[in-house]
């Protein structure tokens, strides 16, 4: 899958808001927003007022650049919830915040998404005690996913857990630090997300 390389901080300046991509840097006055509040290149301080399918498209990227995925698997996911019962932007939420590098995140042994999916690809992680380093891994309710063995002693984990110990944990997932654990309770619903984003918007845009 094709993977945004450039600076991750203009993404955030681009949508005009944080989208916490760089970990602890975001609460931090290094943050790219606090310093510099406008669209990154030469024209980037001339906003435009943005049509009805600028302003779908807008909600589109902002909602992968948060959880890191691409265009296709995007619309695969989005097929996905349209398939289903339900309201399909809810579900298509659902989809997203059960991926395994967002659950990684979310309990704490990542600083940001982009960190969890680099712990995963790397064999840090095992889901029900077998080994999964596939970040887009949906997980299911029931699940437990916890911090193989043999990488307990990393670095970088002992620093998340020590750094993101504060952080709150959703309330669709149950964490265990002794054994650098979490269980899904069960599968994150609409009152659950708390990114900015208007999943209507993104409905709409690919409804057309």
């Amino acid at each position: 899958m094709a993977r945004y390389k450039d600076e991750q901080c203009r993404i955030c300046r681009r949508e005009g808001q944080k989208l916490f991509l760089k970990g602890s840097r975001c609460y931090t006055d290094k943050c790219s927003i606090t310093r510099r509040n406008y669209a990154p290149g030469q024209n980037g301080q001339k906003r435009k007022k943005l049509s009805e399918y600028g302003t779908q498209l807008r909600e589109k990227q902002k909602t992968k650049s948060f959880y890191g995925v691409g265009e296709k698997q995007f619309r695969k996911y989005f097929e996905m919830a349209s398939s289903k019962k339900g309201i399909t932007g809810d579900i298509l939420l659902q989809i997203l915040e059960s991926r395994l590098d967002n659950v990684v995140y979310r309990l704490g042994y990542g600083s940001s998404r982009a960190q969890a999916r680099m712990l995963i690809t790397h064999g840090h992680f095992e889901v029900n005690g077998q080994k999964v380093d596939i970040p887009s891994y949906l997980v299911k309710a029931g699940d437990i996913v916890k911090v193989r063995e043999i990488r307990k002693d990393s670095k970088i984990i002992k620093e998340n857990v020590e750094v993101n110990s504060s952080r709150p944990v959703p309330e669709w997932l149950e964490k265990d630090e002794k054994t650098l654990s979490g269980k899904v309770v069960r599968l994150a619903s609409r009152e659950d997300v708390d990114i900015p984003v208007e999943e209507h918007l993104i409905v709409e845009l690919y409804s057309k």
